[in-house]
């Protein structure tokens, strides 16, 4: 353990995966409260899942980056750097941006390109990041690195949505941007000292299409019927779950209940989902898995009908409840992504495992995120109750697929 924080590449890459988790926690997080908070439309919200195309796309340019860099700098520094400092300056720009004109079309647009280009710059320094990690750690070292890339994305991801949303409510947008700018410098810094191993491979490389690889996992017959459980898992949950920073804001939660007992407690929670559905997915099997933690994750969407139900009712609001019901659509969740993105690790080939992983957490993304484009319109037009409960149906329906997948398994 003490080899493994001394080590300054576990340094490097726990400091370099918490800085994509604080503008992504910023934009997951806590975008979706602040923009309710500031009278944006439900429509306006649900069509933030644009802003979010960066990740989706990434593997279209990531290619690129390998192809295109500085010997002296190093192959991903040379990305990374200039990267991490234009984070840092698309920040500053954000702490002085003024919320109050989030009320008008012209500053809600301002602010999405703001959100745009902060999305973009960092999905493309985790391309260079992951490669980074695949360069510079061996067969065993990947385990504690995988460990360390989830521990620090999940850190800058409490921090830049649930501590973010506590700042605001206590010092104010500007302060509790420009702490946020000052902890991405700082965790800038191991990067700026780290030295590349020097690149030896061959520059020859075989004379294939771009696109080939892509298209020789696409057309495999046995990816064919993995496809479509591919582009529908994740569609109910992605749809139930862009609606609920809303409607807390609705219900009168204030921007440090929602970041500190919200936020915090459902990234603990999917973290606790991640570790248990690591045990079980094993006993289970990746179709058993699937199959059940779908239906969890169904279950934990409809619980916020529940709790929707009875703020419209006009009871009173139970905290506790709102705070159990969020840590266990959170943790319900947790499952599920352990179950689907070992079943999507399983489908990978040696020869192109960056590649197909990449495509297929692309896909995931494209169809999962393009639910949330409709979110505001469906919640606005039937309420957050008949919303959730749509959500969860959903859900059990997208789950079709999964049976079909595990019949031809067992064919």
């Amino acid at each position: 353990m003490t080899n493994l924080f001394a080590d300054k590449r576990f340094l490097v890459l726990f400091s370099l995966y918490m800085a994509q988790g604080l503008p992504t926690g910023v934009f997951t997080q806590a975008l979706p409260a602040i923009l309710r908070s500031y009278e944006v439309s439900l429509q306006a919200i649900g069509l933030t899942g644009f802003l979010a195309m960066p990740w989706a796309l990434k593997f279209l340019w990531a290619p690129y980056l390998d192809k295109y860099h500085s010997t002296k700098i190093g192959r991903s520094r040379t990305w990374i750097v200039p990267m991490q400092i234009l984070s840092i300056v698309l920040l500053l720009l954000v702490a002085f941006f003024n919320p109050q004109t989030l009320a008008n079309n012209t500053g809600l647009m301002q602010f999405f390109a703001l959100m745009f280009l902060l999305n973009l710059v960092a999905a493309t320094q985790d391309i260079a990041t992951d490669s980074l990690a695949v360069r510079h750690l061996n067969y065993q070292e990947r385990s504690w690195g995988n460990g360390l890339q989830v521990a620090g994305y999940r850190l800058g991801l409490v921090i830049g949505g649930g501590l973010l949303l506590y700042l605001i409510g206590v010092w104010q947008w500007q302060s509790a941007f420009l702490s946020l700018t000052v902890l991405l410098v700082v965790i800038s810094v191991p990067i700026l000292f780290f030295k590349e191993k020097v690149n030896t491979e061959t520059h020859a490389q075989p004379q294939y299409g771009y696109f080939d690889g892509f298209k020789s996992l696409m057309l495999h017959a046995s990816f064919k019927p993995w496809l479509l459980v591919l582009v529908t898992y994740k569609i109910g949950e992605s749809l139930g779950s862009s609606m609920v920073k809303p409607m807390f804001i609705d219900m009168g939660l204030t921007f440090e209940q929602i970041g500190l007992f919200v936020s915090v407690i459902g990234s603990l929670a999917t973290l606790a989902g991640a570790l248990v559905a690591g045990w079980w997915v094993k006993r289970l099997g990746r179709y058993l898995s699937l199959l059940y933690f779908g239906l969890a994750q169904a279950v934990g969407i409809a619980c916020y009908a529940y709790v929707s139900w009875q703020w419209q009712a006009g009871h009173s609001l139970v905290l506790w409840q709102v705070y159990t019901v969020n840590a266990i659509e959170h943790f319900m969740s947790g499952l599920a992504i352990v179950a689907l993105l070992a079943a999507i690790m399983d489908y990978c080939r040696h020869s192109h495992a960056g590649a197909d992983f990449t495509v297929q957490v692309s896909l995931l993304a494209i169809f999962g995120g393009s639910a949330t484009l409709v979110a505001g319109f469906l919640a606005d037009a039937v309420g957050y109750t008949h919303y959730y409960l749509i959500s969860a149906a959903l859900c059990v329906l997208c789950l079709w697929p999964v049976v079909l997948w595990g019949r031809w398994l067992k064919a």
